[in-house]
Formats: C-alpha cells, structure tokens, sequence
C-alpha cells in the first residue's frame, strides 16, 4: 500500500525530464546473535568482524519485501518513471560488527547496571561512521555519476 500511494505520488509529482529517482532498501538489525553462531539472546555487542558466510540473510530482512518493492519499481517503469534501486540490505547484513552498540551517545548516559548488562541497551539498528553508510553513500554517487 505504501510502495503503490509512493508510486503516484511520483508520477504525478515528478519533473521526469530533470529527475533522477532512487529507493534505497531496508537496513538490516544485528539483534539475533544466534544467527551468526553467538548464544540466543545476543546481538551486536562486541562484534568486531563482519559476517563472512556468503549469502547470510538475517530473519529480519525477508527477500518477499524485496521482490516487492522490485514490481513496483517495475510497474513505475512501464508507467514512463525510471527509479534506480540501490539495494544496500545484503551488503550490510555482512555488518554485524557496524552498529554503535553501547557506545553511542545516549539522550541519558548509561547506568552502571546497564553497563553491566550490554547485550540488554546494546544499539543494533543504527550504524555509526565511517562505515556502513559510507558504502551506501558511495553506490549513490557511483550511480549519479554513472550517467
């Protein structure tokens, strides 16, 4: 529903002479540390090497949604609207080892019983820089400046 109200919105909206669109994929999370051989209940906290095993898919990331989005994109293309996918969701759930874990700013900082328990406030969602996003940012310039 929202990729098709996304879709109109765009082929009404957008200048197709002047524009250039992309759709950047999901992010992945690191909060399954069984997934890549640590004990249930552990994510990102402490990783400090990428997943290595080609093809690792985590069970948040679900190729469906992608195959998805690739029809409506598809769909737009028929309708006149070229939209580049820049599918930035395998490429980083190589990362596990990306995210800020414990170590980002916080709005409070930690508490000392929160520090004891990482694994519990460890932030395996966001990523910090350099790193991951810097490849992301990389694809989109290569992909600008392809043209």
């Amino acid at each position: 529903m929202a990729l098709k109200t996304w879709s109109d919105w765009l082929e009404i909206h957008v200048n197709r002479s002047r524009a250039r669109l992309f759709f950047i994929s999901m992010s992945p999370t690191h909060l399954r540390g069984n997934e890549w051989g640590k004990a249930t209940g552990e994510n990102c906290y402490n990783e400090t090497e990428p997943i290595l095993r080609e093809g690792y898919r985590g069970s948040g990331s679900t190729p469906r949604m992608m195959e998805i989005t690739e029809a409506a994109i598809h769909e737009l293309k028929s309708r006149g609207l070229t939209v580049q996918i820049l599918n930035i969701t395998q490429l980083s759930e190589y990362r596990k080892d990306g995210h800020p874990s414990i170590f980002r700013r916080q709005w409070v900082p930690l508490t000392e019983e929160q520090l004891a328990n990482p694994t519990s406030y460890a932030d395996c969602a966001h990523w910090c820089l350099p790193g991951v996003p810097d490849a992301w940012n990389e694809l989109l310039y290569a992909y600008i400046f392809r043209y």
